[in-house]
């Protein structure tokens, strides 16, 4: 009997320790195009934004109760007021929100290089309106809010190759003190992504070095002083994989980090990086990453005791509550979620979600626009190994008009399938852009009005398939994926699947019945 009182007493002591904790947890925590992530906490719930350059609505908004498992409640900017797009190019809109809490309200401040620049905007309820910007007459990129004791608010920023400060109003934008340069980095290129922290009576400023690619990383120095002078830690950068020990590793790039201290006490630090695939490219664009952090008292922090970080995590968390999965199947009956978007600013009447289907009613643009809005909605890329599948039928089409999906990267670059109305009849389509030039088109005819479009994805290759009933698919084309890499064209975005429509007429549209991601 007192074997089995101590056998039970031991199964209890374990099931209360796990209840308490959890333990190990898989990277990227946001997989696919989720850069620049900033976060805040409010009691037990954590608030964490990206930057979403020329897509709408922007700056994603993600809340967890654990920092490891998240669920997307929406967007901060959801209006046009908010976000104007007009003409912004595939590596325009907003670069670099960073998100705070202050006596009870949200603040989120970011830049749009495609409009005014620098603004705030804030909210009592995250998952509600937030109100029109706030202009902040500063130069640069990547603004940071922080709120001293004292109840003063500073600006932080990126220009002029080194980090700035200036005391400024969040409710109104305003400037309030000279602008000074406090600190030019450890002498990696493009120091920026600021953030300030108080901790044991110490000011620390942590920044990204190195640009955006492999040789990206995180640093940090301190002052008793919020305007400086600034001393760099001696272990700089506190981390990065530009180093032997992980110049394997398929994660790389990172940096642009934010550091948060959870609900238990323990510190956490959140940052982007990528995963590459088929050699030294990576696709999905930068996504989020968690990792430990030590910081003992009057000390430099450590991240992950080594500086670096894996894709699978084997460190004690916060208890994890996690969320329902995402149904992989989207039968559009009702309004399209958070996790679609539109590059640059759409005509929402185009877009219409009725009787279990999605309706696109096409114009004249097409996908290699860089200005206007094409009918077009996306979903981020979150696999390097995906199928995406969609039914759709042309309605009332004329010759040229057509619709499909898309892997899309920017206005240069995406690999596109497609059902054409031409003069001969209706074909099945596949197209291939790299760099804005047309490579190839693969043309079958089609005697149906509606096709099964599939595209799946590999390491090295985008594969491109239709079918008239369902089941049986044919592969119509089949693409490099290295062809559609930050490292082939350029810019740092992240591949869309989309869906898609054109029609020169006017008069056509595209119905989709569903969007299954796998």
């Amino acid at each position: 009997m007192k074997r089995l009182l101590t056998s039970i007493l031991i199964l209890a002591i374990g099931i209360s320790a796990a209840a308490q904790n959890s333990f190990g947890y898989e990277n990227p925590i946001i997989k696919g195009f989720n850069p620049d992530p900033s976060v805040c906490r409010v009691g037990d719930d954590y608030y964490l934004v990206t930057s979403s350059f020329q897509y709408f609505p922007g700056v994603p908004l993600y809340h967890s109760k654990d920092l490891v498992n998240w669920e997307q409640i929406g967007h901060v900017l959801t209006r046009e007021s908010q976000l104007p797009l007009k003409d912004a190019h595939s590596w325009g809109g907003i670069f670099a929100p960073t998100i705070r809490h202050h006596n009870g309200r949200f603040y989120m401040i970011t830049t749009n290089i495609s409009g005014k620049g620098n603004f705030i905007v804030s909210t009592d309820d995250p998952r509600g309106e937030w109100s029109d910007p706030m202009w902040v007459d500063m130069p640069g990129i990547d603004p940071s809010l922080f709120w001293d004791e004292d109840g003063k608010c500073w600006y932080c920023g990126a220009g002029n190759d080194g980090i700035i400060l200036c005391q400024v109003n969040p409710d109104t934008g305003e400037i309030l003190s000279k602008p000074r340069m406090i600190w030019y980095g450890t002498g990696g290129r493009y120091p920026e992504a600021p953030h300030i922290y108080k901790k044991d009576g110490w000011y620390y400023l942590l920044i990204a070095e190195g640009g955006t690619e492999f040789g990206h990383g995180v640093t940090i120095a301190r002052s008793k002083y919020v305007d400086g002078p600034y001393t760099p830690a001696p272990h700089n950068p506190i981390l990065t994989h530009f180093k032997q020990k992980t110049q394997n590793s398929q994660i790389q790039g990172t940096g642009h980090a934010d550091i948060i201290q959870a609900h238990d006490g323990s510190w956490w630090l959140v940052c982007l990086g990528f995963r590459i695939q088929g050699g030294q490219h990576h696709l999905m664009g930068r996504e989020t990453f968690l990792a430990p952090v030590r910081w003992d008292t009057n000390a430099w922090p450590v991240v992950n005791g080594t500086g670096d970080f894996a894709l699978e995590m084997n460190v004690p968390t916060l208890p994890q509550k996690p969320f329902e999965p995402r149904q992989a199947r989207n039968e559009f009956d009702s309004q399209l979620g958070a996790e679609w978007s539109w590059i640059r600013n759409p005509e929402p009447s185009r877009y219409v979600v009725e009787d279990g289907a999605l309706r696109m009613y096409g114009t004249a643009a097409d996908l290699d626009e860089s200005s206007v809005s094409p009918t077009f909605v996306g979903f981020r890329q979150q696999d390097i190994n995906f199928t995406a599948q969609t039914c759709l039928s042309l309605r009332n089409a004329h010759t040229g008009d057509k619709a499909g999906m898309t892997v899309y990267m920017d206005s240069g670059s995406h690999y596109d399938i497609c059902l054409k109305k031409d003069k001969g009849g209706r074909w099945a389509v596949e197209v291939k852009y790299a760099m804005g030039v047309l490579n190839h088109v693969i043309e079958e005819p089609f005697s149906g009005n509606s096709i099964y479009l599939r595209i799946t994805g590999e390491p090295d290759f985008y594969k491109f398939w239709y079918s008239v009933d369902g089941k049986d698919f044919k592969m119509l084309g089949i693409n490099h994926t290295r062809y559609l890499s930050s490292e082939t064209v350029g810019g740092f975005m992240g591949i869309m699947i989309g869906l898609w429509a054109q029609s020169p007429s006017g008069r056509g549209y595209a119905q989709f019945e569903y969007f299954d991601y796998l």
